[in-house]
């Protein structure tokens, strides 16, 4: 069954026309990420599903009924924010309950409803403190449990990880894709991030300017990107743009190379010097001049012993490269 389904979606800000005749299917117990810079329609395009913003034009359909005229609340939604939204002076418990009573249901459901989240989420023994005797990650899950305990035919997402340190970020990463596959919900999730987009996502919408460029899943979009946006978009470090001529074609082409396609040495294609090295331990990135407008990035797995101002050559293999044309459309 089709959990969502956008047909010829349109959202304008007076003149300013931000979403672009969207059209997207979500199927049922799909995880959908919305990607792309800031400022590319993501975020408003989530709004215009829960219902919080109106399209100008074009339909939504959630579980089979168009939802274009039915108020946030009777949506079958839940949504979880960037920013917590809980109520200071309410428990963890309190907090998860409030919409469950404000909706009429019984005492014993909202106790049963909360006990299960309780456990999926590990807040047990928090379930009778207040968020600000919580942490970050804490808080956030408290936040996703008053989504869970709605029993929602779609969970929607808003940058949720973005106030979180690094470590918390993927811990809690990994608890939203377990989550995910206990409850087997359909759930779209928008992140300006292309690691969480590559780690959660069943299916990926890249969006720019309001347009969806590409629809499919990661690795689908990693190994055969549309066109040059989405080809640098997805994948880090992004994709290396070499100025070149392709024989038979005027001038004006790009060749892309990923970091970890290129091999480093003596000899090679491209030449140049080391500007700068990022050991990070399991790999390093060594980032070269090769006289284009910013530095070439090279990926080689482990310790790899070079400084700042070596002169190196550039390898790669051409069965691994893709090619754009001037105007970014894929070759």
């Amino acid at each position: 069954m089709t959990a969502l389904k956008l047909t010829n979606v349109c959202k304008s800000f007076g003149q300013v026309e931000v979403l672009k005749n969207i059209d997207l299917t979500v199927e049922e117990s799909e995880f959908v990420v919305f990607v792309g810079p800031s400022g590319c329609g993501k975020s408003t395009l989530l709004r215009v599903i829960a219902g919080l913003e109106d399209a100008s034009s074009g339909t939504v359909e959630i579980d089979g009924e168009t939802v274009n005229e039915t108020p946030p609340a009777k949506r079958g939604i839940a949504m979880v924010f960037q920013s917590y939204a809980l109520y200071p002076h309410l428990t963890v418990k309190g907090n998860m309950a409030l919409g469950l009573k404000q909706a009429g249901h019984p005492k014993d459901e909202i106790e049963r409803r909360i006990a299960e989240a309780g456990r999926m989420l590990s807040l047990d023994p928090y379930l009778e403190r207040r968020p600000a005797e919580l942490s970050g990650g804490q808080r956030q899950r408290v936040a996703i449990g008053r989504a869970i305990v709605r029993n929602p035919k779609l969970f929607l997402f808003d940058e949720p990880l973005s106030n979180l340190d690094a470590a918390l970020r993927m811990n809690t990463r990994v608890e939203i894709a377990n989550l995910h596959r206990q409850l087997s919900a359909s759930m779209i999730y928008v992140t300006h991030d292309q690691t969480e987009a590559m780690t959660l996502a069943d299916k990926i919408v890249v969006l720019r300017d309001g347009r969806v460029e590409q629809v499919g899943s990661p690795m689908e979009l990693y190994n055969n990107p549309a066109n040059r946006f989405v080809a640098e978009f997805i994948g880090s470090p992004s994709m290396n743009l070499v100025p070149a001529e392709l024989i038979g074609r005027s001038a004006g082409e790009f060749v892309g190379i990923r970091p970890e396609y290129a091999r480093l040495g003596e000899a090679g294609d491209l030449k140049g010097t080391v500007v700068h090295v990022e050991k990070l331990g399991g790999d390093t990135n060594v980032l070269i001049d090769i006289g284009a407008d910013k530095p070439f990035t090279a990926r080689a797995f482990g310790q790899y012993e070079i400084e700042p101002g070596a002169q190196i050559g550039i390898d790669y293999d051409p069965a691994k490269c893709f090619s754009f044309g001037s105007d970014g459309a894929r070759l």
